[in-house]
C-alpha cells in the first residue's frame, strides 16, 4: 500500500535541480545553434534539452514535471521537428537537389555561415528532444506493470 509521501526527491536534489536545469537547457540550445561551427549539433543538443526535462521529472516527480511538458507536448515537439526537417529537404528539392543549400553560405566561422545546416540542427534538436522525453515518459508510465498493493 502506498503511503502519503511527497513526490520527488530530497530538498537538496530539488534545489540543485532548480539551479542547474536552466543551465542544462541553455547549453543544449547553445549546442544546437553552434553545431555547424563547433562539435555538437541537433542530436547532441536535443539530448541535452531532453535531459533537462527528465532531470525535472526525476527530482520533482512525474506529476510536477508533466505540468511543464506533457507526453502530448513532447509528441508535438517531435512532430514539428520532423515536419521542419522535411520542409527543409523539400525546399532544397525545389531549388534543384534534395537538401540543397539554398541559403547564402556566408563568411566561414561566423554564426550564419552554415546555410541550411543551422535550420536543420534546430529541427533535429526539436525532434530528438521530443522523442527522448516521450520515450522516458512512456517508460515511467509502464514501469510497475501492476498494482501498488502487492506485498
Amino acid at each position: 500500500m502506498r503511503q502519503n509521501t511527497p513526490q520527488g526527491m530530497s530538498v537538496i536534489v530539488k534545489t540543485v535541480t532548480r539551479l542547474t536545469v536552466r543551465l542544462i537547457f541553455l547549453f543544449g540550445v547553445y549546442v544546437i545553434l553552434h553545431g555547424h561551427l563547433t562539435p555538437g549539433g541537433g542530436f547532441a543538443g536535443g539530448v541535452m534539452l531532453a535531459l533537462a526535462a527528465v532531470h525535472v521529472m526525476l527530482a520533482y516527480g512525474r506529476d510536477t514535471a508533466m505540468k511543464e511538458l506533457s507526453f502530448s507536448g513532447a509528441q508535438i515537439f517531435e512532430g514539428i521537428g520532423a515536419l521542419a526537417f522535411l520542409v527543409i529537404g523539400l525546399s532544397g528539392l525545389a531549388a534543384g537537389v534534395f537538401f540543397k543549400n539554398y541559403l547564402a553560405p556566408g563568411t566561414p566561422f561566423e554564426f550564419l555561415s552554415g546555410g541550411t545546416i543551422i535550420i536543420s540542427n534546430m529541427a533535429i534538436g526539436l525532434k530528438v528532444m521530443g522523442g527522448l522525453f516521450a520515450i522516458f515518459v512512456a517508460m515511467t508510465f509502464f514501469q510497475g506493470g501492476g498494482t501498488d498493493d502487492k506485498k
